[in-house]
């Protein structure tokens, strides 16, 4: 398995990279110039010597004054090695130091353009230069002088050069790479600060954050990300532990009456019909408790995206006499009306449609005052068709709005019935259905009229939740 290193480690082994190419570099161009330096320097040395011996030459009337002339300019120069030849016999040499052969071609009286020969022999490095030098007769061949300087000391001096160079560049090196550790780990300090943040969430302590003002610009984004992620697990936390306080709550009151019931029926005999009665009362708690269920599930489903089952053009005027004619009898019993207005047309599921539009009529006939109408009235638009349920009734307070759609959120007394056997769920699940058809579920209360309106989108394609 490769192993894995830590951020502050990659950036060290980084900068110390970057700095030992960077010192290398630095030391292989130095010593590229100080070899260019040293090459320059001995060609001035050989070009003065050979124009000082071209001038000596022009001067000497014979080879004797030639060569105690030369004798006495040159014997104290060390290192300096001349050969003074005049048609191929020497005239003048200094040692034994022979050129290499392939050189002694294509001199010129002027050598300043001459390239300079380099060569090694016995350990030691040889740096020489060739010229042609004028005889004073006019019809004299000319004669030839190669001059050649011992470069073994600039050899030495680079050699210790170089030495002292790479243990520069290795202790650089190390320096740069604990430097660039210290930098780094300075560097992400504030990583490790949102680490430990991140390390004391917890389900009782949900209230921590990112510092955002603490750390440095390229890590607020990050810090203002998770602080968000925060904030919507802390919101479904609330939600979920809410949801399970309610549902614990709604399960209870069925399950302990149908415990009561049947453990007063058991505590003496029962004729056949108390039995009965018993059993039907039983029934209608379970009933309850199954329509509970189902809904729960059906929210459960919206959670993880509730897709249409069937998708076809519905007129809702259709749908709207079809319920207000299921309801019709239940109106009568609350003396309310039931009236319509308008039409429209949407692209969704039949069913799902019927369910969201008698959770609405329901609740409407239940909060109604008597001798009032309920207005259903449909309309469609070029961007929605909307469905609004009107009635009139005692107004919901503004605060309580936005809490109608949560699950087993009930209104104040004032608008509670006695005889109400539902759970809460209904607002929730219409307004799941329309977010499952890419629409919302609006409401209004003011001046005794609530409408709850239901805008569906109009194009053939849902959004699907």
């Amino acid at each position: 398995m490769t192993q894995r290193f830590s951020l502050t480690t990659r950036l060290t082994l980084f900068y110390t990279l970057a700095s030992a190419t960077v010192l290398l570099g630095l030391g292989w161009l130095t010593s590229v110039s100080m070899n260019q330096h040293f090459e320059d320097l001995d060609r001035a040395t050989l070009l003065d010597k050979i124009h000082l011996i071209q001038e000596v030459a022009g001067k000497a009337n014979s080879k004797p004054v030639l060569n105690e002339r030369l004798n006495d300019i040159l014997h104290s120069h060390e290192g300096l090695f001349v050969n003074l030849e005049y048609n191929g016999l020497p005239v003048f040499v200094t040692s034994d130091l022979k050129i290499p052969s392939e050189s002694v071609t294509n001199l010129r009286a002027d050598s300043k353009n001459q390239s300079i020969l380099s060569w090694k022999k016995n350990g030691h490095e040889y740096r020489a230069l060739g010229a042609l030098v004028p005889t004073p007769s006019a019809n004299g061949e000319p004669m030839t002088v190669w001059v050649a300087l011992d470069t073994n000391h600039h050899a030495h001096f680079q050699r210790h050069f170089q030495t002292t160079l790479a243990v520069y560049v290795v202790l650089a090196t190390i320096l740069s790479g604990l430097l660039g550790w210290i930098a780094a780990n300075r560097g992400l300090a504030p990583l490790r600060v949102m680490k430990n943040r991140a390390q004391s969430v917890t389900s009782n302590k949900m209230g921590e954050r990112m510092p955002v003002e603490a750390v440095p610009v390229e890590m607020a984004d990050l810090a203002r990300t998770l602080n968000e992620m925060l904030d919507r697990l802390q919101s479904d936390f609330d939600r979920l532990s809410e949801f399970s306080s309610d549902l614990a709550h709604e399960l209870r009151t069925p399950i302990s009456n149908l415990l009561t019931e049947t453990q007063v029926t058991l505590t003496a005999p029962r004729t056949t019909n108390d039995y009965q009665d018993v059993l039907a009362s039983n029934s209608e708690e379970l009933q309850r408790l199954a329509r509970m269920v189902s809904d729960m599930l059906f929210l459960a489903k919206t959670e993880h995206g509730l897709a249409l089952p069937s998708r076809e053009t519905i007129s809702i005027s259709t749908e709207v006499l079809a319920l207000m004619d299921f309801y019709e009898a239940l109106a009568s019993e609350r003396d309310v009306r039931l009236e319509t207005a308008g039409d429209g047309l949407i692209f969704g599921d039949r069913l799902m449609l019927r369910r969201a539009l008698s959770n609405l009529l329901s609740n409407a006939i239940r909060y109604s005052t008597p001798h009032s109408a309920i207005l259903i009235e449909m309309q469609s638009g070029s961007e929605s068709s909307l469905v609004t349920v009107v009635n009139h009734g005692t107004d919901i307070e503004e605060d309580m709005l936005p809490r109608l759609f949560d699950r087993f959120f009930r209104v104040d007394k004032s608008r509670s019935q006695p005889g109400s056997d539902g759970a809460g769920l209904g607002l929730a699940i219409t307004r799941a259905i329309m977010e499952a058809h890419g629409g919302s579920i609006e409401v209004a209360s003011r001046g005794g009229v609530t409408s709850f309106t239901l805008k569906f989108p109009t194009s053939s394609t849902p959004m699907e939740v």
